[in-house]
């Protein structure tokens, strides 16, 4: 019997694989307008590629305030921002974002569907040079932008600490491209 390998199944196979960050971008980086509305003197901490077998997914990027502490990610500030360079499904990208989140921690099957539905919400399908913004306000409150427009907003500390955590903590899948966010790679 063989399985039929549909979109969805590569497109998670695609964000589960181990990915390597590259710092070198091929373009340079501009402060986006949600993030300089909402983070007072926010830099540019880190960036790095996700890459899988060799082909660009995303270029990242991390905005912070001076002073950023990485180790405390969940309790600063930040804006996390993602351009793709290839066209993915918003309920792929969101699915993968529950899977990757259980990396960082456990959480109930009823926060689950709650946050599936707000990642639904929040992230359209996306095609090359679209970008995804996620901010953080350092005490549990996100709000996501997709290209500068907003989509959806929650005040939800096991949500911001999780969600960001697929980045930003040290239980994430890819600690490479962690490194190059936080400005250690």
């Amino acid at each position: 019997m063989t399985k039929r390998i549909t979109r969805r199944h590569a497109v998670g196979a695609l964000a589960s694989s181990i990915c390597l960050p590259s710092i070198a971008m091929s373009q340079a980086s501009s402060l986006p307008p949600e993030v300089a509305s909402s983070l007072n003197k926010a830099q540019l901490q880190g960036q790095a590629s996700l890459r899988f077998f060799g082909l660009l997914v995303y270029d990242a990027r991390l905005w912070t305030p001076p002073n950023f502490e990485a180790d405390r990610y969940d309790s600063q500030p930040f804006g996390l921002e993602l351009e793709y360079a290839r066209k993915l499904e918003g309920p792929a990208i969101a699915e993968r974002s529950i899977a990757e989140m259980k990396r960082i921690g456990d959480f109930s099957e009823a926060q689950s569907k709650a946050w599936l539905g707000l990642m639904l919400q929040a992230f359209p399908d996306v095609g090359a040079k679209d970008r995804l913004v996620g901010l953080h306000d350092g005490r549990g409150g996100v709000r996501f932008f997709f290209n500068g427009k907003p989509t959806a907003t929650l005040v939800d500390k096991d949500y911001a600490r999780l969600f960001f955590g697929i980045w930003l903590s040290p239980r994430t899948s890819s600690p490479g491209l962690r490194s190059s966010l936080i400005g250690q790679g």
